[in-house]
């Protein structure tokens, strides 16, 4: 992935409780480990298409509203799966309650389970062969981290065989800020048990880096989901 921008936050700036792990013996210390933390759409497979088009469903089924297009939902991409459907219809005029809001997710959940279940969504080429030399190496430590639910996420890295088993995995609801907050981030590199700074972060959405914070957390966005480049790039 090229990252077109460098954002840095402060680990102080979250309220998180966490556990992280801990270092057998003999094992390398956090020291000498570094972390690599993905985040799942856009990123490791390509779901903006297969979410928009689920979420249009939703759209006309619920509140009567046609004629939603993927480019409406641009705004809330990398926010949460509530974000995300309340983006497209202000998109069109519309402001959804709370209760409209979660209505309009957890159908939009279903029916992407069941695209899913139809079809297997594609994987961003060297993602895979990534994590896999980043695990062999025995220098990294991987988490993913989604402001999506945990059922959703874990559905679609297991689709396409990510060796999900030997990472961390942190969801929005493990947070009370979510992105663009770095919280998710931080939460990632202290489960992993290494300090942020030694981290890097894959991340697809415009909006993950508008908070920069004092240097703590190396973030490389894009402005546009693209295939993660094969080996880890220092930023």
């Amino acid at each position: 992935m090229n990252a077109r921008r460098t954002k840095t936050w402060q680990k102080e700036d979250t309220d998180v409780s966490i556990t992280a792990f801990k270092t057998p013996s003999g094992a390398k210390t956090m020291s000498e480990l570094y972390g690599l933390i993905f985040d799942v759409d856009g990123v490791i497979a390509d779901t903006e298409a297969v979410n928009a088009k689920v979420t249009a469903r939703v759209f006309e089924e619920l509140f009567g509203l046609k004629g939603v297009r993927d480019e409406d939902f641009a705004v809330g991409i990398g926010r949460g799966d509530e974000e995300y459907v309340r983006a497209g219809a202000r998109a069109h005029g519309l402001e959804l309650s709370d209760e409209q809001a979660k209505a309009g997710t957890r159908l939009r959940e279903k029916y992407f389970m069941d695209a899913l279940a139809k079809a297997p969504l594609p994987v961003f080429a060297g993602v895979l062969e990534l994590m896999d030399a980043a695990l062999a190496s025995g220098n990294f430590r991987l988490a993913i981290a989604t402001s999506g639910s945990f059922e959703k996420s874990r559905a679609i890295v297991k689709s396409v065989k990510v060796p999900y088993e030997k990472m961390v995995h942190i969801t929005g609801s493990d947070v009370k800020r979510r992105k663009p907050a770095p919280d998710l981030f931080l939460l990632a590199a202290e489960r992993l048990g290494i300090e942020p700074g030694r981290c890097v972060v894959i991340e697809d959405a415009p909006t993950a880096s508008v908070q920069p914070r004092p240097p703590a957390q190396n973030v490389s966005p894009s402005p546009t989901p693209q295939p993660p480049r094969t080996s880890p790039r220092p930023i």
